[in-house]
Formats: C-alpha cells, structure tokens, sequence
C-alpha cells in the first residue's frame, strides 16, 4: 500500500466547542489534495514535543483575551505560544497574535477603519464612535459630542471576544439613561439598516458572504428604556428574536444590496493595516444614504 507523502504540515488549534462543529475528514482530505498533512496540536503540552509544523492555523482569540485580562491559565498558554514562534520564526501563523490582538478591542479597530482616509470616497464609514472608561455621565456626554455620537447609540464592551458578556450589547435612547454603560465600553451611534446584517468570512483573497437578522430601526426617544441583548441570539441565522421584526411604519420592501467592491476594499485594508488571512467582519447598510457601514 502506498503511503501518503506530504510536503508541508500544519498544526492546527481550535476549542473543543468548535472542534465539533468542524469536518475534520473533509478537512484533512482536502489539505491532503494539497500535500498538506494536518494535525491537532494540544496546547497543553510543549509544542516542540509534537509534530515539526509549517504553519499554526489557530483560533486563539479568546485564550488571548483571556491572557490580556490576567488569566493565569489562558497567559501560560499564550507565552508557550509566542516562545514557541519566537524559537521557529520559519513556520507561517494564520493568524500573527499582534494582528488578532488589535480585533480584541473595539476601539482599536474601529479607530483603524474610522482613519482609513479612502473609505469615505466611496460610500464606506464606520458610525461614529467613542469610549468611555468611567461611569461619570457628565464627561461622558462631554466625550460623546467631541467624537458626534449621537442617540440611539448602541453600547459594547471594549473587549470583543473571551466571554459571554463581550457580545452583550445595550442601546440606549437618552442621555439619563447612559448609566446603563459599564465601562470599559465603545459607545456607537446606531444607524438604522432595516434589521438586515451581513457577515463576511475572509480567507486571504477569497470571501464569502452570509445575511443575519439584525436590530430593527429605532429613533432617539426619551420614554424608551435602554434595550439589552446579545448578538449571539439576535444575529445568529435562525433567531426568531422580536428585536428583528420591523414595525409598521418601516418599509421593508427596500432592498438594501451589498456593494461587493466596497467589500473589497474593506478586505484591502484589513490585510494592509492589520495583517489578517483570516478573519470576519459585520456590514450593515444605512436605510437612509445606502452608504454601506463597517461596524
């Protein structure tokens, strides 16, 4: 029997939630197409007592975040990692740590895409935006002008991914209910986009594009109280959630398309300015101007 013969191996890391959720043996026979072999690493473990690698395909976010924020556990992995691939500065990382750090905080990244100076030219913002770092309103509402947040805004913690409550968001109507806030957090004037969200998946130069329910259109209000909830059941693809249902007066019959070309540049910037073969965005498009939002 003749037995495979590989050119390179990659070492791949992922959690264990979303080792199940993954092909494996579609996986391992298509890299193997491609003279690829792949392996699980255990992270656990030294990695240099493990197969020799070419390229670490991870998904360390969360670890990473877990590390920033003191974990003792997630930072020991985290060092392993970053000793390992300071010793082997040969094998390719999808993605580099540094690069995935920047996604781990909303106000890095937004301030990346808010500076990129050939996005307004055609049609591409980031809604304005502004953190806070104290729970003191009146500097808040200070800090909120400077930077032309304006209500309904959408509240998010600083940190994007590493727990549950990095994806709960709040929005808020009014000023006397900016309380509701726990910093650290990016506060976002919300732009209404007809409860449509898509979700693009990138792979280098390739990508892919998936439309989620999203929240339905608000306007500043100061009778409504501040709206809670999480985009991992509002977005997620079968949700039934009644923040998606339009009202009424909403006309749903607008069809908001995605300018692929903008996705594009959107794509050229993230590989430029952050480094990234893999990674995902959210786009939604303002039901006014049409002009297509990375958010």
């Amino acid at each position: 029997m003749e037995s495979n013969s590989f050119n390179e191996t990659i070492g791949i890391w992922i959690s264990d939630k979303k080792s199940q959720k993954l092909n494996w043996k579609e996986l391992i026979n298509t890299c193997a197409a491609f003279n690829y072999n792949v392996v699980k690493l255990d992270l656990d473990q030294s990695l240099d007592d493990q197969a020799r690698i070419d390229v670490f395909l991870h998904k360390l976010t969360d670890i990473i975040a877990a590390a920033d924020q003191g974990d003792p556990k997630a930072s020991i992995i985290i060092n392993r990692v970053e000793q390992f691939l300071s010793n082997h500065p040969e094998i390719v990382v999808i993605d580099p740590l540094e690069s995935v750090r920047i996604l781990l905080n909303r106000n890095c990244y937004y301030s990346i895409l808010q500076d990129e100076t050939s996005f307004s030219n055609q049609g591409i913002f980031t809604p304005n935006f502004a953190e806070f770092t104290y729970n003191v309103i009146e500097r808040n509402i200070e800090i909120m002008k400077q930077r032309g947040v304006t209500f309904p805004l959408v509240c998010k913690p600083t940190l994007a991914h590493g727990s549950k409550s990095a994806h709960e968001m709040v929005i808020i109507f009014n000023e006397k209910d900016l309380g509701a806030c726990k910093p650290p957090c990016v506060v976002q004037s919300f732009v209404n986009h007809n409860a449509v969200l898509h979700k693009v998946f990138l792979v280098g130069d390739r990508y892919h594009i998936c439309e989620r329910p999203s929240i339905k259109n608000f306007t500043s209000s100061e009778n409504l109280d501040p709206i809670y909830y999480s985009t991992g059941e509002v977005c997620k693809a079968d949700s039934q959630s009644t923040l998606s249902i339009l009202d009424p007066h909403d006309n749903a019959d607008i069809t908001l398309t995605v300018n692929e070309e903008k996705i594009k540049s959107i794509i050229r910037v993230l590989r430029k300015k952050i480094g990234l073969l893999l990674a995902g965005f959210d786009v939604v498009i303002d039901n006014a101007t049409g002009h297509q939002l990375d958010i």
